[in-house]
């Protein structure tokens, strides 16, 4: 066995989703016997001292919990400007990345995600497909634990899942009866939430906190899922330090990274291999940021689309208001019942592409009173205590996931004057929706309405883009066969530096229209396989 020093090197994470594929690429490698070290920004997390574990758990989500990092703003977060910006990126720093702070749905990417070039004449296909992930997926499910129905009709055949689905809960059995009368396609959520103990960790209570952090381990964060087994394995995980930036030999081979520790102290840490996973915003920053005389543009940027086609999922929600009390409150967040009616590309619609449907449930009072993904706060006066009461406990949200297509001017690019805590410069994001995506936006507010109204709500209210929906983050390392119009090839690795790879949503071609964490982590699992069976060749090169 080959043993050599891989560094995946953790800036940030993704929402929702932030990012879970270090930790089953460090223990896909460590099966080896290859020497893994992972150097992580954050720290652990205390699953007895989370939020939810507190009466206050919903004033968290507001401050110390938020989704935000310029508005949670803890030791280990780097801020983000986000002024030009229509949709505010979301992540958290902890081991485990932002699977800390997650809701857990759990979909992968359809076939046609990969090959809309082909199929609608847009954007790129990608390099890969859903058949050559399809035994990677297989494997992350396992390795997490899915709760969910197989035979799903907008999927092909999958193996049974872990556990059997969540349940669906009086909301969404009041919602299925919309979706019937309609006709249109709807199924239990796919969740990476235990209905049944599985892996040695407790089924679901349904005490509906997932996004204040899971305190019984049912919730399949990466930190309780694969760290354990990489670290268990002999991978070394650093916590509480921050890359800077990655240097270069005089081959032009990456030869480690620059970072601090807490106490502000710059160590050098070399590596035979360098590969990143710091979200769709905090890799452009790394790479942007390791400038040299052969990279003055930043590092593995001789295409220059490092930081370009961000593409977020822009998300609209609508609100059914019902006279009785839906109970929309019980259970986790994100996971109820989803539909693919309006996936794909319809040419009778002005737009290409489409949307997934996720019935979602409500947060507590404070989120109810200040809007939640409504964005729309009730308002004090005379009438307050009507109107909070005429929503409280008596919602149906639904959301609408929206495929972002890739575009040049959506990037991450260096803040002029913004800094980190250890001077670091820290990323702007230039962001605005297109006018397909609109459309698309538009389409599904009408779509949500119509569903609602069928299942018996009596008035529905919607916000047709949620500005505080950044959870994915994907995109601006492109995956692709030339360097001329991508930054790295099929296999995560740079085509300007042959030791350096990215395992992140940051490689995604497009980013069709469901949460990416399962087919973020099948994609680390592919690429640490491909470096398993060519590491020698790899270490000759």
């Amino acid at each position: 066995k080959t043993a050599y020093e891989i560094m995946p090197s953790l800036v940030g994470s993704e929402m929702c989703i932030r990012d879970r594929s270090s930790a089953a690429f460090c223990w896909s490698l460590s099966q080896t016997g290859i020497q893994v070290m992972c150097l992580e920004q954050g720290n652990w997390m205390d699953p007895n001292k989370y939020t939810s574990t507190h009466l206050d758990w919903e004033k968290h989500l507001f401050s110390d919990y938020s989704f935000n990092p310029n508005v949670r703003t803890l030791p280990q977060d780097y801020p983000i400007n986000n002024s030009d910006s229509e949709i505010d990126p979301l992540m958290f720093n902890a081991v485990g990345g932002s699977s800390i702070h997650w809701g857990a749905h759990f979909p992968r990417m359809k076939p046609s995600d990969f090959k809309v070039r082909t199929l609608d004449g847009v954007a790129d296909d990608w390099p890969l497909n859903y058949y050559e992930l399809e035994p990677f997926f297989d494997l992350n499910d396992k390795m997490t634990g899915v709760s969910g129905l197989s035979g799903n009709p907008a999927y092909p055949p999958m193996p049974k899942r872990q556990t059997p689905p969540l349940s669906i809960g009086k909301h969404g059995n009041q919602l299925i009866s919309g979706f019937e009368k309609l006709g249109w396609h709807w199924w239990p959520a796919e969740s990476a939430i235990n209905s049944q103990q599985y892996d040695d960790r407790p089924a679901c209570t349904y005490g509906g906190l997932c996004v204040t952090g899971c305190f019984n381990k049912s919730r399949s964060s990466a930190d309780v899922t694969y760290w354990p087994k990489a670290i268990n394995n002999g991978v070394i995980l650093k916590t509480g330090v921050r890359v800077s930036e990655i240097t270069l030999n005089q081959n032009g081979l990456s030869d480690g990274v620059i970072y601090y520790d807490q106490e502000g102290n710059s160590f050098k840490q070399e590596a035979n291999i360098v590969v990143i996973a710091c979200n769709g915003i905090g890799t452009p920053r790394l790479l942007l940021n390791s400038k040299s005389p052969s990279f003055p543009n930043g590092l593995a940027n001789s295409s220059g689309l490092v930081g370009k086609n961000l593409m977020f999922h822009p998300v609209s929600c609508t609100v059914g208001i019902f006279e009785e009390k839906t109970d929309a409150f019980q259970g986790p967040v994100a996971c109820s019942i989803t539909s693919y009616e309006h996936y794909e590309t319809d040419p009778e619609r002005d737009f290409v592409r489409g949307f997934q449907m996720q019935c979602n449930r409500q947060l507590g009072p404070i989120n109810t009173a200040l809007g939640g993904l409504i964005e729309k706060p009730i308002l004090w006066g005379e009438n307050h205590h009507q109107n909070f009461e005429e929503r409280n406990e008596k919602l149906i949200p639904i959301t609408a996931i929206i495929e972002d297509l890739p575009e040049l001017h959506n990037e991450v690019i260096i803040d002029e004057t913004l800094t980190d805590s250890n001077g670091i410069p820290s990323p702007k994001v230039n962001y605005t929706t297109s006018e397909n995506s609109k459309k698309i936006l538009d389409f599904s507010v009408k779509r949500c309405e119509e569903v609602l109204g069928a299942a018996g709500a009596y008035k529905t209210i919607s916000n047709q883009l949620v500005r505080g929906s950044g959870w994915h983050l994907m995109g601006t390392t492109k995956m692709g066969e030339s360097k001329i119009n991508s930054v790295v090839n099929k296999y995560g690795r740079s085509h300007d530096v042959k030791n350096l790879y990215v395992i992140d949503g940051s490689v995604f071609v497009t980013s069709g229209a469901v949460n990416p964490t399962s087919t973020i982590q099948a994609i680390s699992l592919f690429i640490a396989e491909n470096i398993k069976t060519n590491s020698k060749k790899l270490l000759e090169e």
